[in-house]
């Protein structure tokens, strides 16, 4: 009875693990942001959930840059690191170290290649749409912004 009971116990907590990890599975594939002038990729690495830009709506600086960069690809010209100012926009990552706790994708960062700031973040979903909540303190001192999932190209 003894070893019956042990087994069904941990059938039980294998199948709680495991849709734990499809809850949390949920948030992954492709975003397409608010003004729907990028789309970034979430991966899960380990227990931790990141994201990087895999397309814009205008990969190349317009006419009119006022830093003289017109119809050159778009770089992170505003990171605080010199070092990194030549890497791309497509392939930066922008969000990064989140973990799931049954709710919320949390203790994870949002960097803004506009501005060149990182910012405390966490994520959640309303319906179908993936809130993204990017802070400096508390969650109350943010802004919040709502991505849709965008389709797989074939």
């Amino acid at each position: 009875m003894t070893r019956l009971a042990l087994l069904l116990l941990l059938c039980f907590g294998a199948a709680a693990a495991s849709g734990a990890t499809a809850g949390a599975d949920r948030v992954l594939g492709l975003w397409l942001t608010e003004k729907a002038d990028a789309q970034v990729r979430i991966e899960r690495v380990g227990d931790r959930y990141q994201g990087a830009i895999v397309w814009l709506k205008e990969p190349l600086y317009p006419a009119d840059d006022e830093q003289g960069m017109a119809g050159r690809i778009k770089v992170d010209r505003e990171n605080p690191h010199q070092d990194k100012r030549a890497q791309r926009i497509i392939g930066l990552r922008i969000v990064a170290g989140f973990r799931f706790d049954g709710e919320l994708w949390r203790e994870g960062t949002i960097y803004d290649p506009e501005n060149g700031k990182t910012y405390k973040c966490k994520m959640w979903f309303d319906g179908e749409t993936l809130r993204v909540r990017g802070y400096i303190g508390f969650a109350l001192l943010g802004r919040s912004t709502s991505w849709t999932r965008a389709r797989e190209k074939p």
